[in-house]
């Protein structure tokens, strides 16, 4: 990140980007679309809600990502019938990222709260996730490169920062990297004892390119606005300073309403525009 201030983004939907339109376009911030992580909309008429939202966005120059599929699976599933199911549905999420332009997409990390008192009792189990990742997202990374998508693997359960970092570096491609969320990443601290946010960002170092800017009391995955938990976004921020990486900071609030309402907390401390 430059000595500059570092210009916020939104997650946002088809539904909620015609409120924040004039907000994205003026200073032509990062979008991530969250429609298309939806398993009935990737298995019906997907074009049309993304040509939808490419009307809505002309003469938007920001970086564009959308938030890849999600429900119901995990990258690292022991049975190869259920990768096969996986390596679908994330290739059905490069498809509708390609039509739209979008450069980058988030996926789920595999590692759980169990994974982290669990997974290195028994030899060789990690490297043996590691493998599963691989068959899983072996095709989904080709089409990432030949698409020019970066795919990012967003922290969920994990109580370790440095276990999904390890595996983006294992798999061995440019266009693997990861996503840090923030409310994940306190949750994980205050209720099964990860270190704070900020240690989140360090452990990732210039391999983090995405950011879920989200607040949290540390017990539920709230999605507040920045300012309503108790996150501590000074010090994140000082570590986010440090990357060269450029990271996409992307409001993903459950409340839309509330992005520029976040976004004006985070300016009001001096953090961001």
């Amino acid at each position: 990140m430059s000595a500059t201030l570092p210009v916020l983004g939104a997650a946002l939907s088809v539904k909620s980007i015609p409120a924040h339109t004039d907000w994205l376009l003026a200073r032509q911030r990062d979008l991530e679309i969250q429609d298309f992580f939806r398993a009935d909309l990737l298995d019906s008429d997907w074009r049309g809600t993304a040509r939808e939202i490419k009307s809505m966005l002309d003469g938007h120059t920001g970086r564009l990502g959308i938030h890849g599929p999600f429900w119901g699976f995990t990258i690292a599933s022991h049975d190869p019938m259920i990768r096969r199911a996986v390596t679908k549905r994330l290739l059905q999420g490069l498809e509708v990222a390609e039509f739209l332009g979008a450069t980058q997409m988030v996926i789920h990390s595999p590692y759980t709260t169990w994974d982290a008192n669990n997974i290195d009792m028994l030899p060789d189990a990690r490297e043996a996730l590691i493998e599963r990742v691989r068959a899983t997202l072996s095709d989904v990374i080709a089409s990432a490169e030949q698409a020019n998508c970066e795919l990012v693997i967003e922290n969920i359960e994990d109580k370790n920062p440095q276990d999904r970092v390890g595996l983006a570096k294992a798999l061995g491609s440019s266009k693997l990297r990861v996503s840090l969320d923030t409310g994940h990443a306190n949750y994980a601290h205050h209720s099964t004892g990860a270190p704070p946010v900020d240690y989140y960002v360090d452990a990732a170092g210039d391999m983090l390119t995405h950011v879920h800017l989200q607040d949290t009391d540390g017990y539920a995955d709230r999605h507040w606005a920045p300012g309503e938990g108790n996150i501590r976004w000074i010090a994140v921020f000082r570590a986010l300073s440090k990357l060269t990486s450029n990271p996409r900071l992307i409001l993903e609030l459950r409340n839309h309403d509330h992005v520029k309402l976040g976004a004006a907390h985070l300016a009001s401390l001096g953090l961001a525009e």
